[in-house]
């Protein structure tokens, strides 16, 4: 098989290898990515604009600084950009610097709707690759969609109340929102923190390091012992669809065991998010701060005797085109944008009727080691 035949299966890590050590140029691996866009683009419609140009650019200064002796940890490895974020972004000029090469702007949702789990496009709206009836998520749905289907390894995401986290969750791929205040935010709330969406934990825990510049991530090393993971379907805030509630369930006893956690159940019951978030994304501090001292304090009473808090991503599966009704599809993540806990989704798999379903594990500030750990240990054992 030809490396372009190779290249939808092949992590970012794997990319950035076969480049460093010669046996795959650059340009090669724009060329595969650009061929894999024009044979997906068409059934996911997870691109705004292609930027052919800019990438071969982009992979011809990559070669050059290989020559030169250098050594980019993520040489070559194609990205999607979320659209709202641009090439002029944090995320994107810290991953550039790393080697990455800019592919195109991935889709999000347009204006219209108070809801923002779907993306537009020139072409209609961005399909989920599960079922192009329905959505597959938002905002940052372009960028799920183009990972999930092989386009790119990894894309850029944001995340102010779930729009990293979502969209992994319905596209079936890894999405994670760090810690609030370890990279700069992308709103004056300080809710919307950039994270990446990828294939695999070790792809996330790359992009973790390069955007802080540490070794934050723990290489998606599987936990040493068990972690103490609480299970909530509701977080005593959610309607739940038992069959989503379910299937996260189940993939959460997997990785019990497997070794890696040691599942707790309790009583949880969160204050409700909404007043908090709103009074902050309306520009009134003084309205929020008391009721973020009160969910903080909550959510960090749960972590006095536990390492993961763990929940469906979503209480709801997919839906379509025409809009969630009166479900809150961000019901189970964005308390976690107010508090700052940093926090992951990883595949749970589907329920009986198809639908994917994404695990959240919430972990305590600055433990994004946690969340990657149990992500690597889920790709392995699951």
């Amino acid at each position: 098989m030809s490396f372009a035949d190779d290249y939808p299966e092949l992590s970012a890590l794997r990319v950035a290898s076969l480049v460093r050590d010669g046996r795959v140029r650059p340009g090669e691996v724009v060329a595969a990515a650009f061929a894999r866009i024009e044979r997906e683009e068409p059934r996911t419609r997870a691109f705004t604009e292609l930027w052919p140009r800019r990438a071969a650019e982009a992979a011809a200064e990559v070669e050059r600084r290989l020559r030169a002796g250098q050594a980019p940890p993520l040489a070559g490895v194609p990205i999607g950009v979320k659209a709202t974020e641009g090439l002029t972004a944090f995320q994107t000029v810290r991953l550039v610097a790393a080697g990455c090469v800019p592919v195109g702007a991935t889709a999000t949702p347009g204006p219209g709707t108070p809801w923002r789990t779907w993306g537009s496009t020139p072409h209609g709206p961005t399909l989920n690759p599960h079922d192009p009836g329905r959505s597959p998520g938002g905002s940052s749905a372009g960028s799920a969609a183009a990972v999930a289907r092989g386009m790119v390894p990894l894309a850029t995401g944001s995340d102010g109340a779930g729009s990293v986290r979502v969209p992994a969750a319905w596209c079936s791929v890894i999405g994670l929102k760090p810690t609030n205040g370890r990279l700069p935010a992308r709103d004056r709330a300080g809710l919307n923190t950039p994270g990446p969406l990828t294939r695999c934990a070790a792809d996330a825990a790359a992009v973790l390091d390069v955007l802080t510049g540490t070794g934050a991530s723990g290489g998606a090393t599987p936990p040493a012992r068990p972690w103490r993971a609480l299970w909530s379907p509701t977080l005593g805030l959610a309607d739940t669809d038992p069959a989503v509630a379910a299937t996260a369930r189940a993939a959460l006893d997997r990785l019990a065991r497997a070794g890696a956690v040691d599942v707790r159940e309790a009583e949880v019951r969160l204050p409700d998010p909404a007043p908090c978030w709103t009074a902050l994304r309306g520009g009134d501090p003084e309205a929020a701060e008391p009721l973020r001292r009160a969910l903080t304090r909550a959510v960090d009473d749960l972590f006095a005797r536990h390492d993961l808090l763990a929940t469906p991503t979503t209480p709801n599966p997919p839906h379509g085109h025409q809009g969630p009704g009166e479900i809150l599809s961000v019901a189970l993540t964005w308390a976690f944008n107010i508090t700052g806990h940093p926090a992951l989704s990883l595949p749970a798999g589907t329920t009986p009727a198809g639908d994917p379903v994404g695990l959240h594990l919430v972990a305590r500030p600055g433990r994004e080691a946690h969340l990657l750990g149990a992500a690597a240990f889920a790709g392995r054992r699951a």
